[in-house]
């Protein structure tokens, strides 16, 4: 054999070994080597893992600090009460062709008759809801009702003989900045997720859309991430003080601000739609203009700024009590403005500039309540009692 030869099959028996060693560390690797997880779930409250498996409870607990009691003690209490809410529906391609679509996020039960709270964008547009509870007991779910400017829902699961953990509900205007919450969610589909934080506000409005807000929303730090929507935030004492709802992230992941829906406003709506099958808004029937500035002035309005009436609905609450709405039309730019009507700058000495600053305070009442408009009518200042009615078709 010529030297060329030998050389060139010295040189392809060593390709062929390192292919071999190669070919048998990826074998190696893929059989023990670390993984991506396939399914993550949460070990049920029963079970014990292996380290832990003859120890107790109350053995393990007593290596707990102050701190972590608490975690541990909260999240025993809760978490079976906490729910997965899957829900089903279809949207429509480009070629108008129907595709399914599946959504994720959190709820509790509230009741042991099976009524669970959530926030209306989880199962909003849902045709199927299924909730999957701690135990991982599945249960199809009924849409009982929302209060969509709120973003909360109310869904109802047949416990079918079944004894339900019900969460209790605290009180969310005993509230103070500084105090420990919990919050327990589904983020990602990772369920039965606790995080822990304080309260880091209360008393914020944050607006979540053109319609929709929280009122009174309490900001803690604890993690929020997509998936919690509709959970609980929990006090130290395991009780239910908000509905994790929204947080403000300009990465899309948690920034450490989060908001939470107060529980006394998701108190008084599940109780409509327990009791009524509807909330009960109130209505002041009053459609309205911002005006400020530039455009105050040019009007010749007596105040920098208010809610200019352009029209009050027949019969309704504010057309009643007298307020009067424009009587002629005039441009502004690109926009048509009906003018001459009553100029509103407060309800119940609370300054209004906006029809959000409106909705805000009328958020704030029920149907019979009566608010005082002051109003500009002309030049002259008054004040008008409106009795407030029932928002139709609410």
């Amino acid at each position: 054999m010529s030297p060329t030869k030998k050389n060139a099959s010295q040189s392809s028996r060593i390709v062929v070994i390192v292919l071999l060693l190669l070919a048998g560390a990826y074998w190696a690797g893929a059989r023990w080597g670390p993984r991506d997880p396939q399914v993550v779930g949460a070990v049920p409250l029963g079970s014990d893992s292996k380290s832990a498996k003859n120890a107790s409870f109350a053995q393990r607990d007593a290596a707990l600090t102050d701190e972590e009691a608490i975690n541990v003690r909260v999240y025993r209490q809760v978490s079976p009460a906490v729910a997965n809410i899957l829900t089903k529906a279809t949207e429509y391609d480009f070629f108008m062709d129907p595709v399914p679509v599946e959504g994720a996020g959190s709820g509790f039960v509230i009741d042991e008759k099976g009524y669970i709270l959530t926030n209306f964008h989880v199962v909003q547009e849902a045709q199927s809801i299924e909730v999957v509870l701690g135990d991982q007991s599945r249960y199809p779910a009924k849409f009982i009702g929302a209060d969509q400017r709120n973003d909360v829902a109310l869904v109802k699961i047949e416990p079918k003989g079944k004894h339900l953990t019900a969460l209790a509900l605290g009180d969310s205007a005993a509230l103070q900045v500084g105090q420990k919450v919990l919050a327990i969610g589904n983020p990602f589909g990772f369920q039965s997720t606790l995080t822990t934080g304080v309260v880091s506000a209360i008393g914020r409005t944050v607006q979540t859309s053109q319609t929709t807000f929280i009122d009174e929303a309490i900001q803690t730090d604890a993690a929020i991430n997509r998936g919690n929507s509709g959970g609980p935030l929990i006090n130290s004492r395991g009780e239910v003080i908000g509905i994790n709802s929204a947080i403000y992230t300009p990465s899309g992941t948690t920034a450490g601000i989060g908001f939470a829906i107060p529980i006394n406003s998701a108190k008084r709506i599940a109780h409509d739609l327990m009791t009524d099958g509807r909330v009960h808004q109130a209505f002041l029937g009053v459609q309205t203009i911002s005006v400020a500035g530039q455009l105050a002035e040019a009007l010749d309005l007596p105040a920098q700024e208010g809610l200019l009436v352009e029209s009050a609905t027949k019969g309704g609450p504010a057309a009643v009590a007298g307020i009067h709405g424009g009587d002629r039309v005039v441009r502004a730019g690109m926009q048509r403005i009906a003018i001459g009507g009553d100029l509103i700058v407060a309800v119940d000495g609370n300054k209004v500039a906006s029809p959000f600053d409106l909705n805000i305070l009328l958020n704030r009442k029920r149907p019979g309540e009566t608010v005082t408009l002051t109003i500009y009518r002309g030049a002259k200042k008054m004040d008008l009692p409106v009795k407030l009615a029932e928002r139709p078709g609410a």
